[in-house]
């Protein structure tokens, strides 16, 4: 009976034992079956989704659409809905419709520029869905009219280069920030609506040069820091039509019909402003009441013929002045005119009447350009005081050697660049600064540079001596030695009958073409190693 027992016992042992591992066995499939379908979810949801991408276009980017260039005809269709930036730019797209942009919720730039809309073919309406779009390019096409309605987030808005005639009294309006581009139209006075920025108190640029504006527009807004007139027929600025402009610092009104008569001393009272362009007006004088802050005052191409003593004197910030293409003469440029101008660096004065250098020019100036005038005489003291001059340029003048004082650039120390081509000269002058870097003296009589007039000048790298009369036996030997950095030297029409000797090592460029050059002797260029160009023809 024991044995008996003890047989039942291990049977009953091992059903168990079989028992508990068919157990493990189906828990362990069960385990791996719900590990693979949480492999298998997890890779669904990492599989990315197809987005639809318009034939001959780039999708590279989430949210970017670029199909610039590629001939489209039509607004591209199936478009994402998440799309954020829609380049069709150069195309010939004629037509887009409230469908085309109904979907484009999330769109924040769209870019149309030069294709072949029209104002019939754009409908007002696409753009009022579009609640996130920020930039909006529709330069270069045929619209009449911009869109009657744009969203509140418009941030710019470019309608260059179009046939703009009228613009809606909405078009602009209630925008937080702003900026506009309406150049290159076909906009009058009668297009405009007389509240055009209503609620765009933040509008910060305003382009609307190139058109055919008589007068500035009204109710321009407050935050304005740059405004575009020019190539308007402006003839006159009204009275107070700036005055709200109190954050304006750049104002471009060149190219119109303005005279003096049609500003009054008022019409700059803008504390704020610094670049101020009036050029290629009617102005006979410097106009009265200019903005104390300037910092660049563009007055080239008027018919000045005068700067009085309190002209310029308030403008205490000015650095840049530029008074070329005007009718002045040195006689008529008060002696006091550029007076306390202490930051006055660059002053041009090119294409005037002026019969010799004016008295009382900046003392800071490190830029003068005195070219294409009538000066015929440069005295002893006419530059003595502009001791940070670095650039000046009397080229094309009447200068004759007897007349150039030979002190006349004793003071200027720190001269870099030099032009006295275009006068009358026969000999190089000398007492050039030893500073100087480029001197030019081409298109002049001379037949001869004396003794010593190269003498340490080891600073020049470029000289200019093209177009003169010189010979060989007329240049002082050595001259070319002395010049132990020069890297240009230009020496063509002239009369030499051969290669000058003794050529400074650091030469690079030599110009010898129209000269009387038969032969070239076999060591003729071994003094300049480092030649990399020569021009013999």
């Amino acid at each position: 009976h024991q044995g008996l027992l003890r047989a039942l016992c291990i049977l009953m042992l091992g059903l168990a034992l079989v028992s508990s591992e068919v157990e493990m066995e189906e828990d362990e499939e069960e385990d791996e079956e719900e590990d693979e379908v949480e492999v298998t979810q997890s890779t669904r949801v990492a599989k990315p989704r197809r987005v639809y991408c318009p034939q001959d276009c780039s999708c590279m980017v989430d949210g970017v659409v670029d199909c610039a260039g590629v001939d489209l005809k039509e607004f591209p269709t199936q478009l994402s809905e998440d799309t954020r930036q829609l380049s069709l730019q150069n195309n010939q797209i004629e037509v887009v419709t409230v469908e085309d942009l109904s979907g484009l919720h999330q769109l924040e730039t769209l870019n149309l520029q030069n294709n072949r809309l029209t104002s019939h073919g754009l409908e007002h309406e696409g753009f009022e869905v579009m609640e996130h779009l920020s930039y909006l390019y529709l330069a270069n096409n045929k619209l009449t009219t911009a869109p009657r309605h744009l969203p509140p987030s418009l941030v710019s808005a470019d309608f260059a280069a179009n046939q703009l005639t009228t613009i809606y009294p909405y078009t602009f309006g209630h925008k937080l920030g702003l900026s506009v581009y309406l150049h290159n139209n076909k906009l009058t006075d009668a297009g405009l609506p007389e509240y055009m920025f209503n609620g765009s108190d933040n509008l910060e640029i305003l382009i609307m040069s190139s058109n055919f504006l008589r007068y500035v527009p009204r109710n321009l807004p407050k935050a304005l820091y740059r405004l575009h007139l020019k190539n308007n027929k402006l003839e006159k600025i009204p009275h107070g039509a700036f005055d709200s402009l109190s954050h304006l610092r750049e104002l471009y009104l060149q190219n119109n019909l303005l005279s003096n008569d049609g500003i009054d001393n008022e019409t700059f009272h803008l504390n704020r402003l610094e670049y101020l362009d009036l050029s290629n007006n009617n102005l006979s004088m410097v106009p009265k009441g200019l903005p104390r802050n300037l910092v660049l005052l563009h007055l080239e191409k008027n018919s000045l013929s005068s700067i009085p003593a309190d002209a310029l004197t308030p403008i205490r910030n000015l650095e840049y002045l530029l008074l070329h293409n005007n009718q002045l003469r040195a006689r008529s440029i008060h002696p006091m005119a550029f007076h306390g101008l202490k930051k006055l660096h660059t002053l041009h004065m090119y294409n005037n009447q002026l019969e010799r250098v004016p008295r009382g020019l900046p003392r800071r100036a490190k830029t003068l350009m005195l070219l294409h005038n009538f000066i015929s005489e440069i005295e002893r003291n006419d530059l003595a005081l502009l001791y940070t001059l670095t650039e000046l340029n009397l080229s094309y003048n009447k200068i004759t050697s007897p007349r150039l004082h030979r002190e006349a650039f004793r003071k200027l120390r720190l001269l870099e660049s030099l032009d006295l081509s275009g006068n009358k000269l026969h000999a190089l002058p000398v007492g050039l600064p030893k500073s100087l870097q480029v001197l030019k003296v081409k298109d002049n009589q001379m037949i001869s540079i004396p003794e010593g007039a190269l003498a340490s000048m080891s600073k020049l790298r470029e000289l200019n001596l093209s177009n003169n009369q010189l010979k060989l036996s007329s240049i002082y030997q050595g001259a070319w030695q002395e010049l132990i950095s020069l890297m240009t030297l230009d020496l063509s029409e002239n009369q030499l009958s051969h290669v000058p000797p003794d050529l400074p090592e650091s030469l690079e460029y030599l110009y010898l073409q129209n000269n009387r050059i038969s032969s070239i002797h076999a060591s003729s260029f071994e003094s300049v190693p480092n030649i990399k160009s020569i021009f013999l023809r």
